[in-house]
């Protein structure tokens, strides 16, 4: 039957799509049936309403293909073995070639794909468009999140430099102190019992065969429930969802106030989706892809292995909290997330979907943004870490003109207390700012402090010379 003949009414009436009657496609049609679901996909109704705020879902899609594309085109260069990685990683980086451009654009294109799935959750949460009948589509939308994740630390550890190896020697450090199923996480992480020469062809493996994998089957799963259960409408105050009466009241809505999705609504995703990858392409062009740290070393121990900017709020998390309590955080942070956003279509399912009316999703976002773009800030910082290489103190630093407190200064240099301490904006962080210590503790006070040490501070009393001791107490006592 032709859309023609659907209830006696034309397609104009019925949202039918029109179908070439003869041609290449039509031809296509009549063998395949590719162009009439393609042409029904385009002429799917959704809400007037959806606006702006719907465009973040399409695109990650965008940014998953890029990366799809890219990261094809890198493997044709790539060589997935310990030995010839590092080497054929300084070849595709060499400045002006076609292939530095392509690293450049998966490099940015993973940024992208992250940014843009987690603005899509946070929507998606705010407007609760996780509620009947949508909660299948959340919830593979969170496995989506996780999997992205994985890519791109997988991605990461690619690069095989000092700090990739490090970060997967590491990566697998933590991991096996999760109770119960650590070593076994350890394990799957480097293909083994350490870190071997197969650790690379593994991590390749899952970066561009399993992940991508997962991610096309539930991207096709996710876009299927689209088309069923259609694009969640602008929520209203007054409006709960009845799972008795919402079908009804969506299918009505988008009959009487619904546009084809084609061109009506598409051309915004298109329009966003385009303008993300001109923007990651002029990234990869004018900045490019990270310079590699030196090649990789295992027997090399001074290493500060840090994951890309979307992961290092993570890495906050597990420097700052205190070591005895680690373990149980590393499974049960996770843990708790991941499985409140699993559980939460189950247990909301109806309701109110407006903002307005809940105010605690409003909270959770607010909270939950400011605690990852805050502890992202620290990561980058790394306070927690000595200053190494920190340059004598300036002279303007060197109060007064007491002969104890310029060879203290020297002594405060020497013997490495800038690379935990800050003085007059120069100096490490992990410590405390002594500008003004001076004015906080007597003579006594500093010299018991630096003998004896503190929490995080060694003890001088077996390193500094009875001299020395006095000198920086003389410099630290000046710091008024």
């Amino acid at each position: 039957m032709t859309p023609r003949e659907q209830d006696g009414r034309p397609a104009e009436e019925t949202g039918a799509p029109h179908l070439p009657a003869r041609g290449p496609l039509a031809w296509l049609e009549e063998r395949t049936g590719l162009v009439g679901t393609v042409a029904r996909v385009a002429a799917h109704r959704v809400p007037r309403r959806s606006g702006w705020a719907y465009v973040f879902g399409s695109a990650t899609l965008f940014a998953f293909v890029l990366q799809v594309v890219t990261g094809i085109t890198l493997a044709l260069f790539y060589e997935p073995s310990s030995a010839t990685a590092y080497r054929s990683l300084q070849a595709i980086s060499r400045p002006g070639t076609m292939e530095a451009v392509v690293r450049g654009l998966h490099y940015f294109g993973a940024s992208l794909m992250v940014v843009m799935i987690g603005i899509h959750l946070i929507r998606v949460y705010l407007m609760a468009a996780y509620k009947y009948p949508r909660e299948v589509q959340w919830l593979s939308g969170v496995v989506l999140l996780v999997l992205t994740l994985a890519m791109a630390f997988t991605g990461q550890v690619l690069r095989w430099d000092q700090n990739a190896v490090w970060s997967v020697v590491v990566g697998a450090e933590q991991a096996s102190r999760a109770p119960g199923i650590g070593p076994v996480l350890a394990r799957f992480l480097m293909g083994g019992a350490t870190l071997n020469a197969g650790t690379l062809t593994h991590l390749f493996s899952l970066h561009a065969l399993w992940l991508p994998g997962l991610m096309i089957v539930l991207i096709g799963l996710h876009v299927a429930l689209v088309l069923r259960n259609g694009i969640s409408e602008p929520p209203k105050p007054g409006e709960p969802v009845d799972r008795r009466t919402y079908r009804d009241r969506y299918r009505a809505l988008v009959q009487r106030d619904g546009v084809p999705f084609w061109p009506d609504a598409a051309w915004r995703d298109a329009l966003f989706g385009s303008a993300c990858i001109l923007i990651v392409a002029f990234l990869a062009w004018r900045i490019g892809a990270p310079a590699l740290s030196a090649p990789p070393d295992p027997s090399i121990v001074q290493a500060d292995p840090k994951p890309d900017w979307y992961l290092i709020w993570y890495f906050a998390v597990l420097a700052l909290w205190p070591y005895s309590v680690t373990n149980p955080l590393l499974i049960l942070a996770p843990l708790l997330v991941f499985g409140a956003m699993f559980l939460l279509p189950l247990v909301s399912s109806r309701g109110e979907r407006a903002p307005s009316r809940r105010p605690w999703a409003v909270a959770v976002v607010v909270v939950g943004v400011t605690l990852v773009v805050s502890l992202t800030v620290l990561g980058e910082r790394e306070p927690w870490l000595p200053k190494f290489g920190a340059p004598p103190l300036r002279a303007a630093s060197v109060h007064g003109s007491d002969p104890a407190a310029r060879r203290g200064a020297a002594v405060f240099h020497s013997a490495s207390c800038i690379l935990c301490h800050r003085i007059d904006e120069q100096g490490g962080l992990r410590g405390p700012d002594l500008s003004r210590v001076g004015a906080r503790l007597d003579r006594e006070q500093l010299t018991w402090r630096v003998q004896n040490g503190a929490a995080s501070m060694p003890p001088y009393a077996g390193v500094l010379s009875a001299a020395q001791l006095r000198d920086v107490v003389a410099f630290l006592a000046a710091r008024q």
